[in-house]
């Protein structure tokens, strides 16, 4: 199987990543300010998603950034589809072609908005064309070409005492670079793909995770059942998430259609096991405890990604938060306490995440920890584990075993990565991404949508400032104290879809700012490579 040779790609290609270099100030402005909207758009714009090719999805979503900076009314999200129009729109005013992307509903001339408002721009035919398809001929980069372009910034003293690097053709499979591919070294935050795909394989990516309200009967006493949704929230803007106060209401309209006003409230956790804390240790503002009741992530701040102080019980603190809106119901109850929900409990209602293709895409973006020890877990519930670290790792190993990935040298101790005692191989990270974008896998493609864009979203948002990988570049990133990794996709100058993963450590930890640019830079360099043979 191979990809066609994309010469209007290539032609645009330069045009493309000189404009996301110059827009990209800009677009930070325009992102922040059009947030909003965007979250409110998501839900209309993911059927059309839907049907995107996997490569379509991926060049597409690099190119977001131009999309927003273009239209800044174009619905977006990490994965969105509208780069892959920025493209087509650059390939095409090149040949005054006319007609067709929309910029929204109310844009272009006649919409009855500003004369100044963008034009819709012309069509033009894919930019790049879906795995599986024939037609037209790229090589693959050669091994040779590859460790030529590669070598020397592997060879980087920054990177440390040990590197660790792999390039797969994600068309093929086929290995194209390896350097020790098979050595395992701790992957830090990179752990967070392979939980995405066995979570996705395990649990699917309709899934989604309940919160629950039930009542004993001839009681009043009401249990409040934790799920396991690190996503629930108690704030009012719920922005997609689930609600503990849509829970509150649906309650209380449930326990007045029974004549109670007053209640027993406790809360129950049960659906996981063993040890909350990570093993990172106590008071740490990269995860709270892991508990199958929590709202916000257990957040103390407003913040919903990144670092914040946590609750040390955010179960008991759901809880509360709970009682308190139930009371401003007319639900009056006590203090509540832990305890379980028995067999012969009656549902009363219930509130669902967001489905899991969707978890996955945020926990990848912004390296979110919390939503990552869920999904473990999530993973341990669908596969016959018990729902803890060790049973998490259990079942990821399963899962990943399953799908006939190379697991082999592989150690699980979490899923998000925070645990030193991971350790993954820079074989298993790149045909984890190439199995994800494997045409007879859709389920698992939010682990490849879910990638920070290179320059624009969540953990790579920072980095790539003048390298030609912005926008181009999609990667997970990994950070620990002499620990720095990364590994995704790009589409080289030929059109060619890459994985790449490059792991490094040092016993004498690098100075990460000039680590993080050398491993940008290699990236960036597999965006430029015309590497063919």
């Amino acid at each position: 199987m191979s990809v066609p040779e994309l010469k209007a790609w290539r032609a645009a290609r330069p045009h493309v990543e000189r404009i996301a270099r110059a827009v990209r100030p800009g677009l930070v402005r325009a992102v922040e300010a059009v947030r909003p909207w965007l979250v409110r758009s998501l839900g209309a714009v993911r059927p059309r998603i839907a049907r995107l090719t996997t490569v379509q999805f991926t060049a597409g979503a690099a190119l977001l950034g131009l999309a927003l900076a273009a239209t800044v009314v174009t619905a977006a999200g990490p994965w969105d589809s509208s780069g892959q129009r920025t493209a087509e729109r650059d390939w095409a005013a090149s040949r005054e072609g006319v007609g067709g992307a929309d910029h929204g509903p109310e844009s272009g001339p006649g919409s009855g908005t500003s004369e100044k408002a963008p034009r819709p721009a012309p069509s033009a035919p894919s930019v790049l064309a879906g795995l599986g398809r024939t037609t037209g001929s790229v090589s693959s980069p050669t091994e040779k070409a590859l460790a030529d372009v590669l070598g020397p910034l592997l060879d980087d003293p920054s990177l440390g005492s040990e590197r660790t690097a792999a390039v797969v053709d994600v068309a093929t499979g086929k290995r194209l670079y390896g350097r020790a591919a098979d050595e395992a070294l701790t992957p830090a935050s990179t752990t967070k793909i392979a939980t995405a795909v066995a979570a996705l394989s395990a649990a699917g990516a309709d899934h989604r995770i309940a919160t629950r309200t039930v009542l004993d009967p001839g009681t009043k006493k009401l249990v409040l059942v934790g799920g396991g949704d690190p996503t629930l929230t108690a704030r009012e803007e719920a922005k997609g998430n689930a609600s503990l106060r849509t829970l509150a209401d649906e309650t209380t309209r449930a326990l007045k259609a029974r004549k109670l006003d007053a209640v027993t409230l406790s809360y129950d956790t049960t659906l996981y096991d063993g040890p909350a804390l990570h093993p990172i240790g106590p008071d740490n503002p990269n995860i709270a405890p892991v508990t199958a009741l929590m709202t916000d992530e257990g957040r103390l701040d407003d913040s919903s990604s990144g670092t914040a102080d946590r609750s040390t019980d955010p179960a008991a603190d759901a809880a509360r938060q709970f009682a308190a809106l139930l009371n401003d119901r007319g639900i009056k109850t006590k203090s509540p306490g832990p305890s379980k929900a028995t067999g012969r409990a009656e549902p009363l209602a219930k509130v669902e995440s967001p489905p899991l293709s969707a978890l996955v895409e945020r926990m990848l973006t912004n390296s979110d920890n919390d939503i990552a020890e869920a999904l473990a877990r999530q993973t341990a519930l669908a596969s016959g584990e018990q729902a803890s670290f060790e049973g998490g790792s259990t079942a990821i190993r399963t899962q990943l075993k399953k799908l006939g990935l190379p697991v082999e040298g592989a150690q699980f101790a979490d899923g998000s990565g925070l645990d030193r005692a991971d350790r993954l191989t820079a074989d298993l990270l790149t045909a984890l991404l190439a199995k994800a974008g494997a045409p007879d896998h859709p389920e698992l493609r939010p682990a490849l949508t879910g990638l920070p864009v290179a320059g624009f979203t969540g953990t790579l948002r920072n980095r790539y400032t003048d390298q030609s990988g912005t926008g181009v570049v999609r990667a997970k990133t990994g950070t620990l104290t002499g620990v720095h990794t990364l590994a995704g996709t790009v589409v080289d100058s030929e059109g060619r879809l890459l994985a790449f993963a490059f792991l490094t450590s040092s016993n004498r930890p690098t100075d990460p700012a000039a680590t993080q640019k050398t491993l940008d830079g290699a990236a960036s360099a597999l965006a430029s490579c015309g590497c063919g043979g």
